[in-house]
């Protein structure tokens, strides 16, 4: 793709507003050599165009070979724009170097799917991310317009997920953490509360017994299970910020709700079934309206993330 410079402009904005994408996914194309000046490769967003200036730009597209995949995934929502799955267990959601079974992208490629190309070649059509061990709703990008539309809710907010969670120990009340978070510096794998981090928010609210919601003001990197152990608490299952027992073999964590606007401009709310082996880990006594419209829990609480 080419065009041709009218005016004196930084090269990641003039590529923002003719390919009528984010200005963090011109970095991405600046930071894979995907993009030239009169046939320079860019290295920096901030570099500047002259008139006349001949921009390059190569948007790669999904190569035909697929992965064996022996998952499904189920569906919860689709349309010729967007996709909303509710992720399995135990499922990455793309490829990297360290995964070496199938992840969601594959199962995507497998399915034929329509998908963005804008995150590139390991990461068609997502548009955000949760661990593996964690499951629920998840929104995939079919277009790059859709792309681009649901990348600048995550920024502003109006794209947002609600969690319920299994946790060691009861939450007494309702509470707000909000402690920034950065990587580790005594383990390169795991988050941590770090004074001068990124600032980080998630409002915790209990349910029935160890049943508890978050809602995520901010999305970091394990924000939620950073936040837990910093009030002495952690996710059952989750063997990285807690503890292992033996019994459950995935840390109790799941997406249950996902809000965004449809590129169309309808809000949308999905909910996204609790699989099984959360089910069967549920207090005694705690009834299906407790574990459905979790969001209406939150509206007396949020002032208190204000």
């Amino acid at each position: 793709m080419e065009f041709k410079a009218d005016r004196v402009e930084r090269v990641d904005k003039f590529l923002s507003i003719k390919l009528n994408i984010a200005r963090n996914q011109i970095e991405y194309l600046i930071k894979n050599r995907l993009v030239k000046i009169n046939n320079i490769v860019v290295k920096k967003g901030g570099v500047k165009i002259k008139k006349d200036d001949l921009i390059e730009v190569e948007i790669k597209k999904a190569k035909k070979e697929k992965k064996e995949v022996d998952f499904e995934i189920p569906i919860l929502y689709e349309d010729e724009e967007v996709l909303v799955i509710n992720k399995p267990p135990g499922i990455v959601v793309h490829p990297a170097p360290s995964v070496k079974e199938a992840t969601v992208v594959d199962w995507l490629k497998s399915k034929n799917f329509s998908l963005s190309t804008l995150a590139g070649e390991e990461r068609f059509g997502i548009v955000h991310r949760i661990d593996k061990d964690t499951s629920g709703a998840l929104i995939i990008a079919k277009t790059n317009k859709a792309h681009t539309f649901l990348s600048q809710q995550l920024k502003n907010k109006t794209l947002g997920r609600y969690y319920i969670m299994l946790l060691n120990i009861p939450l007494k009340d309702a509470v707000c953490v909000n402690k920034p978070i950065a990587r580790n510096p005594n383990n390169r794998l795991k988050m941590a509360v770090i004074k001068g981090g990124r600032d980080a928010k998630t409002l915790f609210v209990p349910v029935f017994k160890n049943l508890a919601v978050a809602k995520l003001f901010t999305g970091r990197t394990h924000q939620i299970r950073v936040h837990l152990k910093s009030i002495g608490r952690y996710i059952l299952g989750d063997g990285v910020y807690g503890e292992k027992d033996g019994i459950i073999k995935r840390t109790m964590l799941h997406a249950k709700e996902l809000y965004f606007i449809h590129p169309n401009g309808k809000k949308l709310s999905i909910i996204a079934p609790i699989f099984s082996d959360f089910l069967q880990h549920l207090p005694k006594g705690i009834e299906n309206e407790q574990i459905n419209n979790i969001s209406n829990r939150f509206v007396n609480f949020e002032w208190m993330c204000k």
